[in-house]
């Protein structure tokens, strides 16, 4: 789902990613995202964080945490692939790919990485759901590794 709250043609000069830091594979591609070079900044913030929910007090918090969400600077929200495909294409090294996942060729592609990410994430928590770490709203992030 994306939602354009900002006006058409409005360019996105900063978007902010709604990320699990209960979850090992988001945490992995959060620190991913930080080592790219960005060609639009992007700001990572634990989902369900005070943080969150002060910059975004609109969005449906307890959907955030079940599937990656970004915000853009005017008011557009990106979820699910749409939410991947324009992490992509912040990323220099990979605009180009993103532009073609956003075709009718490479949709499928970019729903079935999504839905594989899910699927491996769910396995990763474990039981429990592995949000421990969140239970007050401030989530903690683990350093990268290494």
């Amino acid at each position: 789902m994306t939602t354009a709250a900002a006006r058409p043609g409005t360019p996105v000069t900063r978007l902010t990613v709604l990320y699990d830091a209960g979850c090992p594979l988001c945490v992995h591609l959060r620190h991913w995202l930080l080592r790219q070079r960005q060609l639009v900044p992007l700001d990572l913030v634990p989902a369900g964080s005070l943080r969150a929910r002060e910059l975004f007090p609109d969005l449906d918090h307890a959907a955030t945490l079940r599937e990656i969400t970004v915000v853009g600077d005017r008011g557009q929200v990106y979820t699910a692939s749409a939410a991947w495909i324009v992490c992509l294409w912040a990323l220099a090294e990979h605009r180009p790919r993103a532009h073609w996942f956003a075709t009718p060729a490479g949709q499928p592609f970019a729903r079935a990485a999504v839905l594989a990410a899910a699927r491996w994430r769910e396995a990763l928590k474990g039981p429990g759901g592995g949000r421990d770490g969140c239970a007050d709203g401030h989530c903690e992030v683990p350093a990268p590794p290494g």
